[in-house]
Parts: structure tokens; C-alpha cells; sequence
């Protein structure tokens, strides 16, 4: 079925949160146009016309947008990933995304909304505010326990994997390339502790969403690794 709205995707590269939008529209194989914002020099026209608090992903969707950087008025203006990845999910009801059963969307949802209050604030904390390994490894521990023993977050794919993917496979690699402001060695020692037995399934889980196509198709390591090792707050004193 020919798709009857533009999309406008309001993004930065390398963004984990933008990621899960890009994994979303991948996943619903929709047509989109992607605009980049500097967020160190984010465009008058951006918060104007937007997005007023100035986040990104955010999103512009209508019949007729109109100019990307003066969309009309129109057309509907959306932000926070979550919100922008359930709607993708909702435009496109094949893409699979949202789950047609309510109970399993609504486990998806309460793994979604777990897995961004603890495991934000852990990827916060850690990598960029001096929190200990055990604030990361408890996160870990609390997404491992929501796990079921086999396949994606509620069995079969869903949006909760959309959410988690972009963050887990980061932390893994920031953790491999000693990249934070963690004291030096505690990244590996980490990522040590989870290549224990202990932390199998939520190992093997992180190489399936990996091994997703619409992961593969929109993830490229070597930039975002360089990415990463130009971003002042990754890097030690």
C-alpha cells in the first residue's frame, strides 16, 4: 500500500535515542527524509517551528510538510523516542512493532518504560557522572530478570527492542573501548563481569537485537567508535 504522508525525521548521528526511530522506520520499510541538527548550534527554525524544547529525534508528519527546515503548520510535530517509535508502529501495523494483543503490548510497554528508568540513569551515571560499575551492573541485572529465557523482550519482536537495542549494543562497545569518564580499566573489568555465566541470557539477547536486520541496516560501528572518540564528554581529563 503506497504511503499517503511525508515524515520528516529530525536527527544527529551516532544518537542512541535516534537510533530506535531509524530502527523503527526501518523496520516499517517507510519513506522518510532526514534532516541532522547540530545540537550545539540547534537552528532558530528548529525550536520555532519544531521542537520548542529542543530534543531530538523529533518528528514532522502530514500530507504536505512543506520545506523541512518550514514545515506546515498543518502537519504534526512529535518528539521523545518512545512516542515517535509507537507511532511508527501505529502508521505501519505490518512493520510488526506494536503488538496486536494488548497484554503483549502491554508487557513491551512496561519493559520500555522499565528499561528507560533504569538503564538511563545507569548509561548516565556510569559513563559520564562517576557512578561505580555496580550502578551499571545492577541496570543489567534488572533487564536480564524481564527477559523470558529465550528469543526478544516479550517473546517475539517487538517495539521494547527497538527501545533497548541502540543503548545495550553502545554500552557494550563503550565498555570494550574504555570510552567514559570511568576511572581507566574499569570499562573491560566491566565488561569482564558480564561475560560471566550470570549475565548469559542478557549477552545472548544483545547478540540477537544485533543480528536484527533493521539493527544492521542502520548501525555502522566504525563511526560511531569515532563518533564517540570525538565527543568531550566520553573522554578523560
Amino acid at each position: 500500500m503506497p504511503q499517503q504522508s511525508q515524515i520528516v525525521l529530525y536527527t544527529r548521528e551516532q544518537s542512541p535515542f535516534c537510533h530506535r526511530v531509524h530502527m523503527a522506520l526501518e523496520e516499517a520499510q517507510a519513506e522518510f527524509s532526514s534532516v541532522f541538527i547540530d545540537l550545539a548550534n540547534k537552528p532558530a527554525w528548529f525550536l520555532e517551528k519544531v521542537n520548542p524544547i529542543g530534543k531530538i529525534p523529533a518528528m514532522a508528519y502530514g500530507h504536505s510538510i512543506g520545506s523541512p527546515e518550514d514545515p506546515s503548520p498543518d502537519s504534526t510535530k512529535l518528539a521523545e523516542s518512545l512516542v515517535l517509535v509507537l507511532f511508527v508502529g501505529d502508521l505501519f501495523p505490518y512493520s510488526g512493532l506494536v503488538p496486536a494483543d494488548p497484554a503483549l503490548r502491554a508487557r513491551a510497554l512496561l519493559f520500555a518504560v522499565d528499561f528507560e528508568a533504569r538503564v538511563l540513569d545507569a548509561y548516565k551515571g556510569f559513563f559520564f557522572g562517576g557512578a561505580p560499575p555496580r550502578t551499571l551492573l545492577d541496570a543489567f541485572a534488572a533487564v536480564q530478570a524481564r527477559l523470558p529465557p529465550a528469543g526478544f523482550a516479550v517473546g517475539t519482536w517487538s517495539f521494547a527492542d527497538v527501545m533497548a537495542a541502540p543503548l545495550l549494543v553502545r554500552m557494550v562497545l563503550l565498555l570494550e573501548h574504555e570510552m567514559g569518564t570511568f576511572a581507566a580499566g574499569e570499562g573491560k573489568k566491566t565488561l569482564a563481569a558480564l561475560k560471566e555465566p550470570g549475565f548469559a541470557r542478557l549477552m545472548e539477547y544483545i547478540e540477537d537485537l544485533k543480528a536484527r536486520p533493521s539493527f544492521k541496516a542502520t548501525y555502522d560501528e566504525g563511526a560511531n567508535l569515532a563518533g564517540w572518540k570525538k565527543n568531550p564528554a566520553a573522554l578523560r581529563d
